[in-house]
Parts: structure tokens; C-alpha cells; sequence
């Protein structure tokens, strides 16, 4: 490719790759953090100590949490998440990427240790939203970094690895929990808890011996920092023509978006609807999050135990590990799929899939309730509908909403985006007990009716809203959106350089630096 189109990227390297696997582990703090509740609130001596007496005809354990408790307990981590990814978005830029997300791990600790601590549901509260905290100041910043570290052309791939963490997390979670419910003390429930510490452990310690961002030291202006940082990543030598390219677009995008835009809040409203205003970049990040969340998947995930009991399946742990299953296999999928079709056609085509599933598992469910062949329907398809989101809107959310946004506002952008689907996903832990459960709405299978009638809305999102970023570096993206539309933006290509647009020269006293590094 020429110097007018674009520049030449280092081969890709396996030493890359593991870099960037590395960092998605943090996918398995959320995951993990995420399923766990799910086992454990369908665990006899949790009920026992947490619950209330009851009769056996209510549940067979003869203790059970109330409603409001249940639905505290769940969507308390996510009001955590919260707070946690607005503020992560400030901290990335104080900080950087890498820092922040070593502060996020250890406040994950301090939460999982007083988890393990509670005896009452007050302390598990407490010790939820703090551990929630910490995983929001996480997935916001892991999901920067490995956005910013990773090679164009398998960005999408590698930002899917993070999704592909967070389904291992969730099956380990499940496992867990299907080899200790049926402990008869408080290490039934305090084992799965706990184990979360180990996850926050390996990431808060291993990500030290990573780079930070060269992004990030680009912002901050130390350039000789972020051609070492790039190095790194790339296994060239500081002096290599690869690297000398690669920085000198970066600095020039960099200087390009100052003209446009600064650091801060005030610049996410800049620019209005049009195609490339950062304010349009930020709704559509905080929508795909939310519409993420409104397929439904995370009632499976969170209260999937209870609901498989409560329909009258038998074996409803082994069912929830069966779920967790499906996901692991199916998003490995989406790493050929997202960069061989595209962020914009997966959304489209992974939503239709799913709304057919989950219209048929409410029709079902509602025609014949109660019988085994609507519990096999359930359970057929809820694996099938699992499977699309696994390969579609699973990862695609996230590589998504890590691709839109120009660098000045690039972390508050991310942030903004996983707030939103930590913001959702707490809307829907606090409302669904109140649809299903028996006491309740009773919704039972209904309940699917909801779930499908919002994956029609995300169709229509992905189709009118959702730009094609599949194959673009991160400054070509925000050339593409300055000029197509969603519609038209698969059909674009690169003709320019921001370095060429710029007047810049390469970058060659990084020759001076690498004779620096020798010495």
C-alpha cells in the first residue's frame, strides 16, 4: 500500500497474540463475578443462611430469600460496575490503561473479602458493590488497552478474546458452583465466592509486565516512550521503518483530533448527529451496550438456576453448566466470523437468530406450559439462542464500541459505552425476579416475549445505526465515519493518510532512541 493510502504494519506475532490474550483474562473477572450468583442463590445452606423459614411446599430446602432480597443481591454488583467504568474512564487518562486497571483489581479484592466474610445479606451487599467497583474500573480499561495494543487486522479477533474470557468465567463459575451446592456448610457457598480472589490476583500481578498503551504515552506526549511501548508490541526494533510509520500516524491522528476536539466530558457532546460527531459515537456506543443487554442473555446467566427450577426441570445446576457450555464453544466462532463478515453483519444477522429463538420458546412454554416436551423446547433452545449471541452481539458489542471513538475522547467514550451495560445489566437484575417469580409477575416461559421483542429493536439499531469497522485501524475508522453512513460504510476504503494529510514526516530520530535503549 502506498505512503498516500496507508502504512504498512508490522507482521503479526505470536508474541503479540499472547500479549493480548493476557489481557483479555480480565474477561474472566467479569464473567466469573457475573455467573457465580446464579449457582449460589440455588443452594440449599445459602438459603438457610441467608433466607427466612418457608414452607417446603414454597422450597424444598424449607428457607428462601424474599423477592427484594433476590433481586438486591444480583443487581447490586452491576450498580458497582457502574460507577466503577465512569470513574475507570478518568482514571485510564490520569493514570493509563495499565495502572488503572491494577487499581481496579485490588478493590475487586478488598470486595471478594468481605463477600467470603458475610454472614448476613447487609455484608454481601457491601461487598458486592465494592467488588463491582473493581470490576467496572476493569472491563472499562481492559477493553481500551487491548483496542489500543492490538494489530489492525485482528483487532476484532483479539477484542473478541475478551468476550471469549468472560464465557470461561461464566462456565468456571457454573462448574463451581455444581461441585458445592450440595454442601452441607458455609464452604458451599464461600469456596465459589472466594476463588474470585485468584482471578483478580493473576491479572492485577501479570498485567505488570505489559506495556502501557503507546496510545496513551502518544496523548501524553512522550512519543520516545510510546515508540518503546510499540516495539514491544510489535517485536521490531525501536529503529525499524515499521514502527516509524505506525507512530507517525498515530501522533498525526493525535494532532489532527486536537484540532477538533479536547480531552475531557464536554467534547462526548461535540458535533451533534452528523456522522462523525462525537456526541452520535457516544449514543451509539451506550445503545449497542444496552441493546447487548436487552436480549436477555444475562437472565439466563444470573437467575437461570432458579428459573430452570422453578419450570420444573430436574438437574437445573447441570442444565446452567450445559448453558455455559454452548457459550465457551460457540464464541471462539466469532474470531473467524467478525473479521471475515464484519461487526455490522453479525449484529444484524445474530439478532434475527435470536429473536426466532425466543419467540419459539415463549409460544411453546405458553401453549404447554408445564410439559416435558415445553421444558425441552426451553432448554433446546435457550443452548441455540445462546449459541447465536456467543458468536454475534457477545463479542461484537464489545470490539465495537472499542473501535468509534477519536483518541481525546476515546476512554470516556468506553467508559460511557460500559456503563451503559452495567446500567442495564442492573435493570434487568432488579426487575426480573419481579417477572417471573411465582409470588410475583409469573411470567414464566412468557417472559421470552420481552426478551424477543427487544432483539427486534436491536435489529432494526444494528441495521440503521451500526457502521462497518472490520479491517480499519483505529485513525481510519474515524475517517470512515466523517464520510459515509452506516449503511454505506462497509464500502469504504483508506485513501489517505493522516500523516500525508498532516504534512508530517516520518518519524526518524527514533534511531537516536534505540541507540539510547543499547547504551
Amino acid at each position: 500500500m502506498s505512503d498516500a493510502v496507508g502504512y504498512a504494519e508490522a507482521p503479526v506475532t505470536v508474541k503479540a497474540y499472547l500479549m493480548c490474550a493476557f489481557a483479555a483474562f480480565g474477561g474472566i473477572m467479569f464473567g466469573y463475578d457475573s455467573g457465580y450468583i446464579s449457582g449460589v442463590l440455588g443452594m440449599d445452606f445459602f438459603k438457610r443462611e441467608f433466607g427466612k423459614p418457608v414452607s417446603t411446599d414454597v422450597d424444598p430446602s424449607g428457607y428462601l430469600y424474599t423477592t427484594p432480597q433476590k433481586s438486591l443481591i444480583v443487581s447490586i454488583l452491576s450498580a458497582g460496575t457502574f460507577f466503577g467504568a465512569l470513574l475507570g474512564g478518568e482514571m485510564s487518562d490520569w493514570f493509563g490503561r495499565r495502572i488503572t486497571v491494577i487499581i481496579g483489581c485490588i478493590v475487586y479484592m478488598v470486595g471478594i473479602v468481605l463477600q467470603v466474610a458475610s454472614t448476613t445479606v447487609p455484608v454481601l451487599v457491601v461487598g458486592r458493590v465494592i467488588g463491582g467497583f473493581g470490576v467496572g474500573i476493569v472491563s472499562t480499561n481492559i477493553i481500551l488497552y487491548m483496542s489500543e495494543i492490538a494489530p489492525k487486522n485482528v483487532r476484532g479477533a483479539i477484542v473478541s478474546g475478551y468476550q471469549f474470557s468472560v464465557t470461561i468465567g461464566l462456565l468456571l463459575a457454573s462448574c463451581v458452583a455444581q461441585g458445592t451446592h450440595n454442601g452441607t456448610t458455609s464452604a458451599s457457598y464461600r469456596i465459589p465466592v472466594g476463588l474470585q480472589f485468584l482471578w483478580g490476583l493473576i491479572l492485577g500481578g501479570g498485567i505488570v509486565f505489559l506495556p502501557e498503551s503507546p496510545r496513551w504515552f502518544v496523548m501524553k506526549d512522550r512519543q520516545d516512550d510510546a515508540a518503546k511501548a510499540l516495539a514491544r508490541l510489535r517485536s521490531q526494533p525501536i529503529g525499524s521503518t515499521f514502527i516509524a510509520d505506525e507512530l507517525t500516524e498515530l501522533v498525526a491522528n493525535r494532532e489532527y483530533e486536537l484540532r477538533i476536539a479536547q480531552p475531557g466530558w464536554l467534547p462526548c457532546l461535540k458535533g451533534g448527529w452528523k456522522p462523525s460527531g462525537n456526541l452520535r459515537r457516544c449514543v451509539l456506543g451506550i445503545l449497542t451496550q444496552m441493546m447487548q443487554q436487552w436480549t436477555g442473555v444475562n437472565f439466563i446467566f444470573y437467575y437461570g438456576t432458579t428459573f430452570f427450577q422453578s419450570s420444573g426441570i430436574k438437574n437445573a445446576f447441570i442444565i446452567s453448566v450445559i448453558t455455559n457450555v454452548v457459550n465457551v464453544a460457540a464464541t471462539p466462532v466469532s474470531f473467524y466470523t467478525i473479521e471475515k463478515f464484519g461487526r455490522r453483519t453479525l449484529l444484524i444477522y445474530g439478532a434475527v437468530a435470536m429473536v426466532f429463538c425466543e419467540f419459539i420458546i415463549a409460544i411453546v412454554g405458553t401453549a404447554d406450559k408445564g410439559s416435558q416436551a415445553a421444558n425441552i423446547c426451553l432448554i433446546v433452545f435457550v443452548c441455540i439462542y445462546i449459541f447465536f449471541f456467543a458468536m454475534t452481539w457477545g463479542p461484537g458489542a464489545w470490539v465495537l464500541i472499542s473501535e468509534i471513538f477519536p483518541l481525546p475522547i476515546r476512554a470516556k467514550g468506553v467508559a460511557l459505552a460500559t456503563a451503559s451495560n452495567w446500567f442495564w445489566n442492573c435493570i434487568i437484575g432488579v426487575i426480573t425476579p419481579y417477572m417471573v417469580d411465582s409470588d410475583e409477575g409469573n411470567l414464566g416461559s412468557k417472559v421470552f416475549f420481552v426478551w424477543g421483542s427487544l432483539c427486534c429493536v436491536c435489529v432494526l439499531f444494528s441495521y440503521f445505526l451500526v457502521p462497518e469497522t472490520k479491517g480499519l485501524s483505529l485513525e481510519q475508522v474515524d475517517k470512515m465515519l466523517e464520510e459515509t453512513t452506516p449503511r454505506t460504510s462497509a464500502g469504504w476504503k483508506p485513501h489517505d493518510t493522516f500523516a500525508h494529510e498532516m504534512g508530517m514526516e516520518k518519524a526518524t530520530h527514533l534511531s537516536e532512541v534505540a541507540k539510547n535503549e543499547d547504551a
